[in-house]
């Protein structure tokens, strides 16, 4: 069974449990963050294990718009801290479904962590060429 607690975040508290953060206002409420921010719940947990399967369930959640009908509020959408305890526990409630694609979701996150990687240095190999290919006559523009 997976054990979690959900608190509000304070700014400058540390945990020493495993934890992460889940985003409490604006249209992306319910995200799943690895660092805090002001607007946040704190999720802590026994393991790492338990953690790692929250944090995806929680992606998994946000993505498929499950906290988007708690939103409450006009100006400032927000989702409050019951409801998303309560979108959390009727994730996990489906226990033997959910490992299984939280382990296909975590392949996915690695897979778009990698490719952003990759991205990230072709625009670093394209900056470079293009500076080399002006650095040449640069000397002949200045001049």
């Amino acid at each position: 069974m997976h054990f979690f607690e959900i608190k509000t975040h304070r700014v400058g508290m540390t945990y020493d449990q495993p934890h992460f953060f889940i985003l409490n206002k604006g249209l992306n409420s319910g995200k799943p963050l690895y660092n805090p921010c002001p607007n946040c719940f704190v999720v802590t947990t026994t393991t790492e294990e338990d953690k790692n399967t929250l944090f995806h369930l929680s992606m998994m959640l946000q993505i498929g718009g499950f906290f988007a009908y708690y939103l409450k509020g006009s100006v400032i959408p927000f989702i409050t801290i019951n409801d998303c305890s309560k979108t959390l526990k009727e994730g996990l409630s489906l226990n033997a479904e959910v490992v299984k694609h939280i382990q296909i979701i975590k392949r996915l996150n690695q897979e778009q962590i990698r490719l952003t990687q990759v991205l990230s240095k072709i625009e670093q190999l394209k900056q470079a060429y293009i500076q080399s290919c002006f650095g040449q006559k640069k000397n002949k523009i200045n001049a």
